[in-house]
């Protein structure tokens, strides 16, 4: 009789659990911005547009459609890590997102109509980091590995 534990069929794999994770954090992140408080200057949110003041605690510029669109990106997080190459497919291309946007945000003019979104300084780096993190997880948590998982 084998006293090794196998694990469950439905164990999730690292790039699975990442992408689970990045997907819980967009989701409260968007929803977040929605809070008043936690959100400063709430009542001059827009729905797009610079104009928007509103601020997730008091550092990131955000409108309606910054937080759908962070609620979309944690939906995405938790159905594409039911399995391994979808979760490493959400975290390389939401990382090439991520950073396609920071480089957007760093060529427009934060004044200008084409800072729809809207973005500011602080959203500019955070695109940046997050953009670098996703693909590092997406590529490291499945180097030397297939991307889907075996069960002896």
């Amino acid at each position: 009789m084998s006293t090794h534990a196998r694990a469950p069929r439905n164990a999730r794999t690292p790039v699975q659990q990442a992408a689970l994770l990045m997907g819980v954090i967009f989701l409260l992140v968007g929803v977040l911005g929605f809070i008043p408080g936690v959100t400063t200057h709430y009542d001059t949110m827009k729905f797009a547009a610079h104009h928007s003041e509103a601020k997730l605690l008091g550092i990131f510029q955000v409108s309606i459609l910054h937080n759908l669109v962070h609620l979309a990106f944690g939906l995405a997080g938790l159905a594409l890590s039911r399995t391994a190459s979808q979760a490493r497919m959400y975290l390389l291309v939401g990382g090439a997102i991520y950073l396609v946007l920071w480089i957007y945000g760093l060529v427009i003019d934060h004044d200008s109509a084409a800072n729809f979104v809207p973005l500011n300084t602080a959203d500019n780096w955070l695109h940046l980091v997050l953009g670098i993190a996703m693909i590092a997880l997406g590529v490291l948590l499945t180097r030397g590995r297939g991307t889907t998982r075996t069960v002896a």
